[in-house]
């Protein structure tokens, strides 16, 4: 059925005093102020992208007297960029097609919800419900804006979101939220994801960790949905497997310093010489700037996909600290022509010319010429040449997590196509009821110009493989990532985690496994 227009106010509210029923006013009208996106293309249908091309927000005061200020986003995520990028890749690749909604244009609206879940929230709502300066006589009963949801990155702000859009069955997609939380269907009807779920991995790490004789071990975990639910299973089978956990720690790198010193201190005064750490890697880059002050080195890590194979903590001055880490990765993959799509960034100045200037000043430390110019800062030419540049932009050591966007938008390319029964060319061009792209999605079943199977089960997931990864230093002094083992769920019980245990280099730069007892 159609989806009533609802505008759920999460930040900004109205504090107007109640009037009397005016009859002339419109039906239906937009709430508060229009939300646009950061960056947009028309077509004949829509997808819709959230990420977070901020991670964070400046505090505000609330007086509660009048209406609160919009939300001043800070930290430019170059990630967000090249996730946004893979969305318009794809859709440009679809539209060019002439076998995949052949006549049908794929438009885009992607916002930004700067790190937080309430944003994340209230641009979804948009996304579902538009955001333009309209009035109607008639009540709210126009369908939903888009074909589906892409984002987001993080397991708590899907939580949110597949919470709100969940029951009126819209597709939401994420790329890189792995909480096995989420394959719950009851709670989250409409959620789907090309990213294994963590229902995998934290048994994987258990066997991992079993495997090479380590019974007494530490633990740390990022504290939030992806940590908290990851680290639960992880000590749930670890128990089963005869492994004792030393302690369990939680971590988040906003945390006060006083809670950071206890976690050293902990770690201090522990004998156990194994860390399972299930944190992202932002979370890492902090502690492992601690660990690196405090001299605390020679320890065997642990790792999850969240950090194991990202080449900015390697980077890291005090990367040595992780020399012989070993823990489970996306596998590696390609997509012909998208790094070269993502690095031509300036086609986007097209489709949000505000974000595409804020990226552009931040990339170059430069300033377009406005009216207000200050006098100080070098002038941006729209010219400076991005091929020099080193920056997390350019790293494109996280290809795997953009093919899995490209696989999402890809998904609900198929999708759509069965829905409108097209041939030879797409002759409906309506809007689909949100319903039946859904249970379409359920049913897809394709291959992408790479050779790779996409297909969904019963929870949203896709099927879990992982290489296993091991941080091997090199003699020029950085780090490599060389793959040492495979864990793969299609494959017998017994034969899911192999390893090449020769190639492995542990911690203290050892070529053979120390094996620690409580």
């Amino acid at each position: 059925m159609a989806l009533n227009k609802i505008i759920l106010l999460l930040i900004a509210v109205s504090l107007s005093e109640p009037s009397s029923v005016n009859v002339s006013e419109p039906q239906c009208k937009l709430q508060g102020k229009p939300l646009h996106p950061q960056l947009w293309k028309h077509g004949d249908l829509i997808i819709g992208g959230i990420f977070s091309f901020h991670s964070g927000w400046t505090d505000r005061d609330f007086t509660f007297s009048s209406e609160p200020l919009p939300l001043q986003c800070t930290s430019l995520n170059y990630r967000a960029f090249q996730y946004a990028q893979s969305i318009l890749y794809a859709i440009e690749e679809i539209n060019n097609s002439t076998t995949l909604l052949p006549g049908l244009s794929l438009g885009f609206k992607i916002y930004d919800s700067c790190g937080s879940a309430a944003e994340a929230v209230r641009r979804a709502m948009v996304l579902c419900n538009g955001y333009e300066e309209t009035a109607s006589e008639e009540p709210c009963t126009d369908s939903f804006q888009v074909l589906a949801i892409i984002g987001e990155s993080t397991s708590s702000q899907c939580m949110s979101i597949a919470t709100s859009i969940g029951p009126f069955h819209i597709p939401q997609i994420s790329h890189y939220a792995t909480c096995a939380c989420l394959s719950n269907k009851k709670r989250y009807p409409s959620f789907l994801r090309t990213i294994p779920s963590d229902f995998y991995q934290s048994r994987a790490l258990a066997h991992l960790v079993r495997h090479f004789g380590w019974t007494w071990v530490g633990a740390i975990r990022t504290d939030d949905d992806y940590g908290n639910n990851g680290m639960a299973t992880f000590i749930k089978v670890a128990q089963q497997l005869g492994i004792c956990l030393e302690y369990s720690m939680p971590f988040l790198r906003n945390y006060p310093k006083e809670k950071l010193q206890r976690l050293i201190e902990q770690v201090q005064v522990s004998t156990s010489r194994v860390v399972v750490a299930f944190l992202s890697h932002l979370d890492l880059e902090v502690l492992v700037h601690a660990f690196a002050e405090h001299n605390l080195t020679g320890y065997q890590w642990v790792g999850t996909e969240g950090w194991i194979a990202d080449s900015q903590v390697a980077l890291l001055d005090s990367h040595h600290i992780l020399v012989g880490a070993i823990g489970l990765a996306i596998p590696k993959a390609q997509v012909t022509g998208l790094w070269d799509f993502i690095l031509d960034v300036a086609p986007l100045s097209s489709y949000g010319s505000e974000i595409f200037n804020e990226f552009w000043e931040t990339m170059f430390n430069c300033k377009f010429p406005t009216n207000n110019e200050s006098a100080g800062h070098t002038r941006c030419t729209g010219r400076e040449d991005l091929s020099g540049v080193q920056s997390v932009f350019t790293d494109m050591s996280v290809m795997p997590i953009l093919n899995n966007v490209y696989k999402a938008v890809y998904a609900v390319a198929h999708a759509l196509h069965k829905v409108l029964n097209c041939g030879d060319t797409c002759a409906n061009k309506r809007q689909p009821e949100p319903i039946k792209i859904l249970e379409q999605l359920k049913k897809v079943r394709f291959r992408t110009k790479e050779g790779e199977e996409v297909y969904f089960d019963a929870n949203g997931d896709p099927a879990a493989k992982y290489e296993i990864i091991n941080w091997q230093p090199h003699k020029e002094g950085h780090i490599e990532f060389i793959t040492v083992g495979l864990y793969d769920t299609s494959l017998p019980m017994n034969s899911q985690l192999t390893f090449n245990e020769h190639s492995i280099e542990w911690a203290n730069y050892a070529k053979k496994v120390t094996v620690q007892n409580g």
